[in-house]
């Protein structure tokens, strides 16, 4: 099955994915300017949410260079000597290197990677079996970071984390398992032309009176605009659940895991700015398409104009209508194998063809569970 979520969302003055230059990120669509906000910073703020990481404690990753640090932290929990654990941290920033030399200027490795809890824990075992080979200290500090890579087997059977599972994994090295993606996210872009605008701002003293001393300690300015987004994403459940084969639960996990997806995708946001301009902002329409044959489609061509408001509507309503006519259009022209088609709206009075319209965000939530095959 293939789950499809289309999500607008309309944001005031933000700053939520910036560019090179501190400025929020753009793209050229339809010959015009749009705000955009790029996948890798949605997948990051969807992964790393509390949201996510509470619903599904235990079965997430971490993509750190410190991957030394949280197999010494494994070995200390089983009692390894602290004169082992300082020389296999030092050792173990060697990993996924070329040449398998320990970087001098850290405990770190030179890649940054994603790693299950029991990637970890199959370093973490690899060590210790060195180290109890080794006999001692001088015979462990011989063993070389190539020597444990190389004797991690099972990459392929080892389980790995949902979201590992869900936006893959691309590595170097045999140890770790490459995982083709079984969720698609396309970047967000807005419906509307964007219109970049500058904030200048001052911080003042607190202790200046004003008479002896005035003007402020500082200046600076933040780019900013304001946006109605539309989100696209593809979960293809077949791919998910060949990913996690090797985990207990599979059905469960999956199970659990699509209403958390949906759930983190409408509550959560980008962290870009937060303090600045406190984006966070709710959907204004969600459609989730649920397709028995993998046929991918967005609906992002229907903002090939872009949408605008005038005297007789707004953004977010004119953007709402758009997206409507171009599925309905679509559905008509190319009769799409949607199963089931799912549609919640602020405005109830707007609908789409062939949709169980949805009065609240969570009865489509349990219409998709329903939905679920696995």
């Amino acid at each position: 099955m293939l789950i499809e979520i289309h999500m607008l969302k309309n944001y005031a003055s933000s700053d939520l994915n910036r560019d090179d230059t501190g400025s929020p990120k753009s793209c050229v669509f339809g010959n015009v300017m749009r705000g955009r906000i790029s996948s890798q910073c949605l997948k990051r703020s969807w992964r790393t949410s509390e949201l996510f990481k509470k619903e599904m404690e235990g079965n997430i990753g971490i993509r750190t260079r410190r991957m030394p640090e949280l197999v010494t932290a494994e070995l200390k929990k089983r009692d390894v000597a602290e004169e082992y654990l300082q020389s296999a941290e030092k050792k173990l920033s060697g990993f996924a290197n070329k040449d398998g030399k320990e970087n001098k200027e850290g405990n770190w490795t030179n890649q940054v990677v994603i790693y299950s809890s029991d990637d970890i824990k199959a370093i973490a075992d690899v060590v210790e079996q060195k180290i109890n080979e080794s006999g001692n200290i001088k015979g462990f500090e011989k063993i070389t970071a190539k020597e444990i890579e190389a004797s991690l087997k099972n990459a392929k059977t080892r389980p790995i984390s949902l979201d590992i599972a869900l936006f893959g994994r691309m590595v170097t090295s045999d140890a770790f398992s490459n995982v083709e993606a079984s969720m698609q996210v396309a970047h967000a872009f807005s419906t509307n032309k964007v219109v970049m605008e500058t904030d200048f701002f001052t911080a003042m003293d607190d202790l200046i009176n004003g008479t002896d001393e005035t003007g402020s300690s500082m200046m600076g300015d933040i780019d900013y605009n304001s946006s109605c987004y539309y989100l696209y994403a593809s979960l293809d459940i077949s791919k998910l659940k060949d990913n996690l084969k090797n985990s207990e639960d599979v059905e469960e996990i999956i199970k659990k895991a699509v209403p958390v997806i949906l759930q983190t995708m409408v509550y959560m946001n980008p962290s870009g700015k937060q303090n600045s301009f406190a984006a966070h902002s709710l959907p204004a329409a969600v459609l989730v398409e649920c397709k028995d044959f993998p046929v991918p489609v967005s609906y992002a061509n229907a903002f090939v104009k872009p949408a605008k408001a005038s005297a007789d509507t707004d953004l977010i309503t004119e953007s709402e209508n758009k997206l409507i006519e171009y599925v309905n259009k679509t559905d008509h022209a190319f009769e799409l194998p949607v199963k089931k088609r799912f549609w919640f709206c602020s405005d109830e009075t707007l609908k789409i063809n062939n949709a169980d319209i949805c009065d609240t965000f969570p009865k489509l939530i349990k219409g998709v569970s329903d939905c679920l095959t696995v």
